[in-house]
């Protein structure tokens, strides 16, 4: 893209933003990092209303990183209740205890200490780094890279992305400087609100006419990865479920989450099954399992 088109499709993306922009609890001017490194996580597989819901309760009970660096599985597995995939919580602690016993409770600026930390990934740092600190770095997420892909590069299904080398030289080059985390954020609603993963709204898209694939990709969903299940129920289901009833006491038996899960008719299969998917939370550090006594594990 010449200067002059990238200076007009700069333009476009950023008109449409000021006039159409989601209003969300973390999108202030200047983000505090704290809040910044919750909302992110929560919003990894989770829906934004999900996150704007549950992210005033959790701060109740975790006002700062020193709270949160301090909370032990269980009442950070309890904390989580509502936004699926536990270990995101877990790791969420984890980052929080390095961050206050490295760096002394102030969450850093730089890239590679970012990603030194426990499960924080590229797209997290980055993320920090341009709505919290104004630092000038691309960003890439799902809907970014959705969007660039589609709009820089002929798509020829709705699946399709461009490879991630490609996304990323784009994501350097196409940023407004000085504008980053007002840039990427808007790219972001463009591709939560018309670029989407279904059935895409190139009509009405105010990226319509500087796309490449805008009405020419056919609908198509690939396949999901399998994964184990059971009655036809993914494991991670069965994984919740089984937490949602630690949540709420102190500690159960096997026997009495057999029943819980399966009834009182419960197989020998199902027994089976649910040793397997309590011995995964216990490998995960979700539950500690003691003889027959199951429970949240606490350290």
């Amino acid at each position: 893209m010449n200067p002059k088109d990238r200076h007009g499709f700069q333009n476009t993306v950023l008109d449409w933003y000021k006039k159409n922009k989601r209003e969300f609890l973390w999108r202030r001017e200047t983000p505090e990092p704290f809040l910044t490194l919750v909302s992110e996580v929560m919003l990894q597989q989770t829906q934004t209303a999900r996150v704007e819901e549950k992210l005033p309760i959790f701060f109740e009970q975790f006002p700062t990183i020193f709270a949160l660096a301090e909370a032990n599985n269980a009442d950070i597995i309890r904390a989580w209740k509502g936004m699926g995939y536990n270990n995101r919580a877990l790791r969420l602690r984890d980052a929080a205890r390095a961050i206050c016993e490295l760096h002394n409770g102030l969450i850093p600026r730089t890239l590679d200490e970012l990603l030194s930390l426990p499960g924080i990934g590229r797209y997290t740092a980055t993320a920090l780094m341009s709505f919290s600190f104004k630092i000038d770095i691309p960003v890439v997420d799902v809907n970014i890279r959705r969007v660039y892909s589609r709009v820089f590069f002929k798509m020829e299904t709705t699946s399709s992305v461009a490879p991630e080398k490609e996304i990323h030289e784009i994501a350097e080059s196409i940023y407004p400087r000085n504008l980053s985390s007002y840039w990427h954020q808007a790219i972001m609603d463009i591709g939560a609100i018309f670029c989407t993963a279904r059935q895409p709204d190139c009509k009405n898209c105010p990226l319509n006419d500087s796309c490449i694939s805008s009405g020419k990709m056919i609908e198509y969903t690939a396949p999901k990865r399998a994964e184990p299940s059971y009655n036809g129920i993914p494991r991670r289901i069965w994984r919740g479920r089984t937490v949602e009833l630690l949540r709420n006491t102190h500690e159960l038996t096997s026997e009495s989450i057999n029943v819980s899960l399966f009834g009182e008719l419960a197989t020998d299969a199902d027994h089976e099954w649910l040793q397997q998917v309590l011995s995964g939370l216990e490998k995960d550090g979700i539950i500690q399992w003691d003889g027959n006594v199951i429970q949240l594990r606490e350290h």
